[in-house]
């Protein structure tokens, strides 16, 4: 009798770790992609910006006043002003969607044992 409720508790137990084994799985993938995701549009952004700023120092070095230089540069500040929220912006959706996506497989395995357990 306790042979035998050992036992179950033993087929339970390597179940239990094989499906949570296949999730962690889920999540790592899951992760993995986001991460990479993320990265490559860090990587983007950081291609945009530098092509920005030499399309500002080359039209500052053509410049032929102060005032041109002064309007360049105000110029130049709103649009790295602009740029910058809207990349903060496409980051912050990125981020999510990666906590969202690499959660989800935890948050159905344990949906699943809750109401197996029910």
């Amino acid at each position: 009798m306790i042979g035998d409720l050992a036992e179950q508790g033993f087929a339970h137990a390597r179940a239990a770790s094989g499906r949570m084994t296949e999730v962690l799985g889920e999540t790592y993938s899951c992760n993995a992609r986001g991460a990479a995701d993320y990265a490559l549009k860090v990587i983007e952004i950081s291609h945009a910006n530098a092509a920005s700023a030499l399309d500002f120092f080359a039209h500052l070095l053509g410049s032929k006043s102060a005032a041109d230089v002064l309007t360049l540069s105000t110029e130049q500040a709103r649009k790295a002003f602009d740029t910058a929220s809207d990349q903060n912006r496409e980051l912050w959706a990125l981020g999510q969607k990666l906590a969202t996506e690499t959660s989800e497989p935890v948050r159905k395995h344990f949906a699943r044992v809750l109401h197996q357990a029910d």
